[in-house]
């Protein structure tokens, strides 16, 4: 990693603004998963050990933009951050109204502003309205990015050293994760983000091979860019999920009422091709499980490369597991971003879960990102054998892509 860390800079008596990924699930004031608050942790004590005074600030949910929102507040959040601290953490109602607050904080202390995303400016994103010409969306475009240019610069008043520790947020040209690097002499990467990028980093760029990718999900239009990066890297690439039935149907194969986009399918048979000319294994089901009807009461079937008309499959089938385990198992690198099936109904969970264990099993450096393949591990209680599981699911993935992360980009170099 060539971006400088917290561990480069001189904390005593300064004042740090960080970036936090406090986007957690909230309802009625209570938080049902804290972790993203605890993986923040070790650079927030470090920080605050460190004779540092800390701003925190962060986004939550999907707010309107148009001013406070109660069920957006990070007002819970700081509350629960200073139970785990063992410390009061003040709070500012208005992430650009708190000079007062800032100016007051000594060194050891705390203060979390609110939900970067009431201002519309932080994303500035401009939404194209009925009867808009293009011209307009330009014109508001261009306002937008002059109004988010300013709250960067309020946000980097706020501190002498500014911390990005939200690898969720990194691939966003926000306010309040990359501009404000424009406005403040020192930008680094928190310990967080310093792991989240070595660790994808090094299992991309720089792998023990053999270098095993798996990749699941829904639709392979979300993962184009991602499979022909990969295709360049890896020893073996692994598909699952609703996106294998789109390369088996490129494949000349009957996926009957399987998920199937035929715009892409020029696209897989692209890729079939690239991987047999780069002497690449691309293993795909060999069986599958098939349903009925999209339902965890559907009447199901294990069928082979072929899926019946009418039927449709949910699921990899076990001749598959065993196929996806093999390759897994003789991996010393292995990459994994989407499930292999529909797993959150249990008669299509076992081809995720199979995968999952031949992940602990295999002894390789295993990186696991993306939501779904997130949850899957953690429901199937083998996180604890995974290398590194990654907080931020947009972000793997556009890193996967290999497309430069801005909140990344803008640190400064070592």
């Amino acid at each position: 990693m060539n971006k400088k860390t917290l561990n480069d800079v001189e904390l005593a008596g300064k004042r740090v603004i960080m970036r936090v990924d406090f986007n957690v699930p909230i309802k009625e004031g209570v938080i049902s998963d804290d972790t993203r608050i605890q993986k923040a942790l070790p650079s927030i004590r470090y920080i605050l050990d460190h004779g540092a005074s800390l701003v925190l600030m962060s986004h939550l949910g999907r707010p309107k933009e148009k001013g406070y929102e109660a069920d957006f507040s990070l007002k819970p959040v700081g509350e629960h951050l200073a139970k785990l601290l063992g410390k009061p953490v003040a709070f500012a109602p208005d992430c650009l109204a708190a000079d007062d607050q800032v100016a007051a904080l000594k060194p050891g202390e705390v203060l979390l502003l609110e939900n970067t995303r009431f201002y519309k400016q932080e994303q500035a994103k401009v939404k194209k309205a009925e009867g808009m010409t293009d011209d307009e969306v330009k014109a508001k475009k261009a306002e937008l990015k002059e109004k988010q240019k300013e709250m960067a610069r309020k946000l980097a008043s706020y501190g002498d050293i500014f911390v990005n520790d939200a690898f969720g947020t990194a691939h966003r040209a926000h306010a309040s994760t990359a501009v404000i690097c424009k406005y403040i002499p020192v930008s680094v990467a928190g310990f967080l983000m310093e792991k989240e990028i070595q660790y994808l980093g090094n299992a991309v760029e720089n792998p023990v091979r053999p270098f095993v990718a798996i990749l699941g999900g829904a639709k392979v239009s979300d993962k184009l860019a991602v499979v022909n990066n990969l295709l360049d890297k890896v020893d073996t690439l692994i598909i699952g999920g609703g996106m294998a039935y789109t390369f088996l149907k490129a494949q000349g194969h009957d996926v009957g009422a399987s998920l199937c986009e035929p715009d892409q399918l020029d696209y897989a048979r692209e890729m079939i091709a690239k991987a047999a000319a780069n002497g690449k294994k691309l293993l795909l089901p060999v069986d599958n499980v098939a349903a009925d009807k999209f339902a965890a009461d559907a009447a199901t079937q294990v069928v082979g490369d072929d899926i019946p008309a009418g039927w449709m499959a949910l699921d990899i089938g076990p001749e598959t597991v065993k196929l996806y385990s093999d390759a897994i198992r003789s991996a010393k690198t292995v990459v994994w971003n989407g499930p292999m099936g529909c797993f959150e109904m249990a008669p299509f969970a076992a081809g995720t879960f199979g995968v999952c264990q031949a992940v602990a099993d295999s002894g390789a450096t295993s990186v696991i990102g993306g939501g779904d393949s997130v949850s899957a591990v953690n429901r199937s209680g083998l996180a604890d054998k995974m290398t590194h599981i990654s907080t931020g699911g947009g972000a793997s993935l556009e890193y996967l892509e290999g497309k430069e992360l801005p909140g990344v980009a803008a640190l400064n170099d070592r």
